[in-house]
């Protein structure tokens, strides 16, 4: 019987093909990318999480502000530019008034209430330049939080920054203005000065200047008069100035003498002599008057941008970044001649700034 050939059947074998080879991988990759990202997902939702815990468990950097008083408006609008600044940079500004010139004593309890509350960083307008208490006070604080001098001089040892004019170049721009009116040879004229106090960290500073700038003219300061920068104080002294010289050809003063000096000249009968008046600083009302013709010159450090870099140094001082020696905008003299008035900004008409 002849035999069938039989076909030996191999098992069945799987057989890989280029197509299917890339299709595996392909699927295996794709897993795996497919839980990589969720993976990814899930952290960063974790990590932006713990972003948001931790942006809202950030503390809101305070800064504190100690100015001498609000009855002078040129710290209105310094005010002004700090508030600005802290709402921009979303920080909080604890702003206290020291009562004046006078009020050393309050300014240095100021100071002791700042370094308890914690602050992270305190800016002065200080009533004094060198007063030893003060300088204490200024001492005992920059050893907790940086401290920072604004608008006014504060000789203390590592400030973490000053922020302000040269008060003696302000000086010299009103006496070079008047020596330009009245060089020396030309006909003799006579000044009354009315500004701030002794141990304002300004006032004498300021005086000295006008000294020096005053030098080649022919005009003769024949009497100063100090007083706190408060209206009421200031006007007093323009009085009793008045009073006494009234035949001087030039009041010079700071803004509250200005102010209460227009008001005052404006009462005198036609055809009284009125003295021509010149401000050592700005401020709302002495603006008004250069832009009416009865002040005839101011130098112009703008204050609010003073308070704005006030509150940027105070924010960099936080962070270890000093900024030691005089920051601060440069003095424009602003004159009747020169038409420069409208380049002249301050705080809008009704503010205030919120105090504690």
């Amino acid at each position: 019987m002849a035999m069938t050939p039989t076909a030996t059947v191999s098992p069945v074998m799987k057989v890989n093909t280029l197509r299917s080879c890339l299709s595996n991988r392909t699927r295996a990759m794709a897993q795996v990318y497919v839980r990589l990202r969720a993976g990814a997902i899930a952290a960063l939702g974790l990590a932006v999480i713990a972003a948001s815990a931790a942006l809202a468990q950030t503390p809101q950097p305070r800064i504190c502000v100690i100015v001498p008083h609000f009855k002078d408006e040129y710290w209105l609008s310094v005010g002004y530019g700090l508030q600005a600044a802290a709402n921009a940079a979303g920080a909080e500004v604890l702003i206290h008034e020291s009562g004046g010139y006078h009020g050393l004593e309050r300014q240095i309890a100021l100071l002791d209430m700042c370094r308890r509350l914690p602050t992270d960083a305190v800016l002065i307008g200080a009533v004094s330049a060198d007063d030893p208490r003060l300088l204490d006070a200024v001492a005992a604080t920059n050893r907790a939080q940086p401290v920072l001098a604004l608008v006014n001089a504060l000789n203390a040892p590592d400030l973490a920054g000053w922020i302000g004019v040269d008060w003696h170049g302000m000086g010299v721009e009103v006496g070079q203005f008047l020596a330009a009116r009245h060089p020396a040879g030309s006909a003799p004229r006579t000044a009354v000065l009315v500004t701030g106090p002794d141990q304002s960290g300004w006032g004498p500073i300021l005086d000295g200047g006008l000294a020096l700038g005053l030098a080649a003219s022919s005009v003769k300061i024949v009497a100063t008069y100090r007083a706190d920068t408060g209206l009421r104080e200031q006007l007093r002294e323009v009085e009793t100035a008045l009073a006494a010289h009234p035949d001087a050809d030039y009041l010079i003063g700071s803004a509250p003498a200005i102010e209460g000096a227009m008001a005052l000249l404006r009462r005198l009968p036609e055809g009284a002599h009125r003295p021509a008046l010149v401000a050592t600083y700005i401020s709302h009302s002495v603006l008004r008057g250069m832009k009416n013709g009865q002040v005839q010159m101011v130098p112009f450090d703008d204050p609010i941008a003073q308070g704005r870099l006030g509150l940027e140094l105070a924010l960099r001082a936080m962070q270890g970044d000093r900024s030691p020696g005089l920051s601060g905008p440069q003095i424009l003299p602003v004159t009747v001649d020169a038409g420069n008035v409208d380049e002249v900004a301050l705080s809008p008409a009704g503010f205030f700034p919120m105090l504690e």
